[in-house]
């Protein structure tokens, strides 16, 4: 089957965050939910009553979420297009909605690093992996639940790492940060082919670096100040983590992902 999107399509999807999710006033949510309850904010035709002032109203941490457009695929393929509000539904299928897109998100996720090995570092394993996950994507909700995550992500994890290696080789002087903590230190400069995997960089001040094919797979950017920025050729960066940070009108992104609103025009 074809790719399924990889960026949220809130138009096609049933509010599924907005009902299934738990949120705390404390990550940013304006308010505390839990698990399955529909958002304060949630309209009856599933749009969101404060969606275009969701910041000034006290809501980033909504701003920041991305499903990888595992909502739509969940709300018009899992389930046919059959909403969580019909009638007649069977008392579980709410909480059966909420495991599925759990997984589907990962699978997106999953997804959208595997298309940027096949663009920035092609790899018949990766395509075969790739394309058993676009597989698994369009099957039963049955058959997503029972999927073996933990061998997928553990292959997956692999294949990123051996294309990273691959696209970071013409830098030989990239530093290795996996894992690091740097919140709130000062991480500018060139770091052209470092490799940030996993690091914590909340807070962090990276203005102004060079960040073209530096690895930032899981790199928790919350706050980091990337004014200035070049993530022209970061590899794989996603959205959540550009809608986290703090950036302007002079931070490069790659191809395919959104400058926030609050970056300026």
């Amino acid at each position: 089957m074809a790719t399924p999107g990889l960026s949220s399509d809130c138009s096609r999807c049933f509010a599924l965050c907005c009902v299934l999710l738990p949120y705390s006033a404390d990550a940013g949510f304006g308010a505390d939910k839990a698990g399955g309850r529909p958002c304060l904010n949630l309209l009856e035709d599933d749009g969101c009553r404060i969606h275009a002032t969701l910041r000034e109203d006290g809501w980033p941490g909504c701003t920041v979420f991305e499903c990888f457009g595992a909502g739509q695929q969940v709300s018009q393929v899992s389930y046919a297009g059959v909403s969580w509000r019909e009638p007649g539904n069977p008392p579980h299928r709410l909480a059966e909605m909420g495991a599925v897109l759990t997984v589907m998100r990962q699978l997106h996720e999953m997804l959208a690093h595997l298309v940027e090995v096949a663009r920035r570092s092609p790899d018949p394993a990766a395509d075969a992996v790739r394309t058993e996950i676009e597989d698994l994507t369009g099957a039963d909700p049955e058959t997503i639940l029972l999927a073996d995550l933990d061998s997928l992500h553990d292959r997956v994890g692999r294949l990123l790492a051996e294309a990273s290696a691959r696209v970071r080789r013409p830098w030989p002087a990239g530093r290795d940060h996996t894992r690091a903590d740097l919140a709130g230190q000062r991480v500018t400069g060139d770091h052209r082919g470092s490799t940030f995997r996993g690091a914590l960089l909340i807070g962090a001040d990276l203005r102004g670096a060079d960040l073209r094919d530096a690895d930032l797979l899981g790199a928790d950017l919350r706050d980091a100040d990337v004014r200035g920025c070049d993530l022209s050729s970061a590899l794989f960066l996603t959205q959540p983590q550009v809608n986290a940070a703090l950036g302007d009108v002079a931070t490069t992104l790659p191809g395919g992902l959104s400058r926030p609103g609050q970056w300026g025009a």
